[in-house]
C-alpha cells in the first residue's frame, strides 16, 4: 500500500467522520457524548428554573412573604444581600465550577440568592403581569436556543458577539447605578428594560452555541450558570417592561 492510498484512506475516515457529526463541524467527537453533555446542563438549568419559580410563587401568593418584601424595614438588606451574594457566589463559581462536589453546594448557593431576587421582583407585579412575562420569557428562549441549534448546524459561528455584549452589559451596569441614585422615572426604566432584553437574547444565542461547541465536558455547571442567568434576566427585564406598561 501506497503512501497516496493510506492518505486517501484517511480522508475517507475523516469524511465519514464529518458527516456523522454533521451538528458540530468544528467538532471531532461522537455526537452521542455532546448530546450527553448538552442534556445534562438542560436537565440542571430546568431545576434551578422550577426552584427559582416556586420561589417567586412563594412571594406572589404567601401574603407575609409579599408584605416583608414590599413593606418590611430589613427587606432592603436582604434584597441586596442575596444581589451581592449572586456576585460573590458567581466569582468563586469561576473558580471552583469543576470541583465536585463543592461546585454543585455553590450552585444550590447561587440559585437561591437568584431566587430570592426573583421573588421580590415578582412581589411587585400583578400576578397576571408575572405570568405574561413568564410566557414570553419561555416563547423567546425556545425560539432563540432553536434557531441557534439550527444555525450552528449549518455552520454559523457567534463568537463575535462576544466583545459586543460584554461592552453592552458594562454600559447597562453604569445605566443601573445611574438609575439607582438618579430615578429616571417609568420611561427610563422602559427603556433600560427593552434594552437590557435585547442584550440578554444575544447572551441567549452566544452561551447556547457555546454550550453546543466549546464547553468541554467538565464545565457543565459554568454551562448550566451561563444559560440560567441568561433567562432569569431576560424574564427579569420583560417584567420590569410589562410592569410600566
Amino acid at each position: 500500500m501506497g503512501k497516496g492510498d493510506i492518505e486517501a484512506g484517511l480522508s475517507q475516515v475523516q469524511g465519514n467522520n464529518n458527516n456523522s457529526n454533521s451538528l458540530y463541524p468544528s467538532m471531532i467527537e461522537s455526537p452521542e457524548l455532546r448530546w450527553g453533555f448538552i442534556r445534562k446542563v438542560y436537565v440542571i438549568v430546568s431545576i434551578q428554573l422550577l426552584f427559582t419559580a416556586g420561589f417567586a410563587a412563594f412571594f406572589i401568593f404567601f401574603p407575609p412573604a409579599k408584605d416583608f418584601a414590599r413593606y418590611n424595614d430589613y427587606r432592603l438588606f436582604v434584597f441586596f444581600g442575596a444581589v451581592i451574594l449572586t456576585f460573590i457566589l458567581l466569582f468563586v463559581l469561576s473558580k471552583y465550577y469543576n470541583k465536585h462536589p463543592v461546585n454543585l453546594f455553590l450552585l444550590g448557593l447561587y440559585t437561591l440568592g437568584m431566587s430570592v431576587t426573583v421573588g421580590f421582583a415578582c412581589a411587585f407585579a400583578n400576578a397576571m403581569v408575572v405570568a405574561e412575562a413568564a410566557f414570553l420569557t419561555g416563547v423567546v428562549v425556545a425560539s432563540l436556543t432553536l434557531y441557534t441549534f439550527w444555525a450552528v448546524k449549518r455552520g454559523s459561528d457567534f463568537s463575535f458577539l462576544g466583545p459586543f455584549l460584554f461592552a453592552s452589559l458594562m454600559v447597562m451596569l453604569m445605566f443601573g447605578l445611574i438609575q439607582l441614585f438618579f430615578p429616571l422615572g417609568p420611561t427610563g426604566r422602559m427603556i433600560y428594560a427593552g434594552l437590557g432584553a435585547l442584550i440578554m437574547c444575544g447572551f441567549i444565542v452566544y452561551d447556547t452555541s457555546n454550550l453546543i461547541k466549546n464547553y468541554s465536558y467538565d464545565d457543565y455547571i459554568w454551562a448550566a450558570i451561563s444559560i440560567y442567568g441568561d433567562i432569569i434576566n431576560l424574564f427579569v427585564y420583560l417584567l420590569t417592561l410589562l410592569n410600566d406598561l
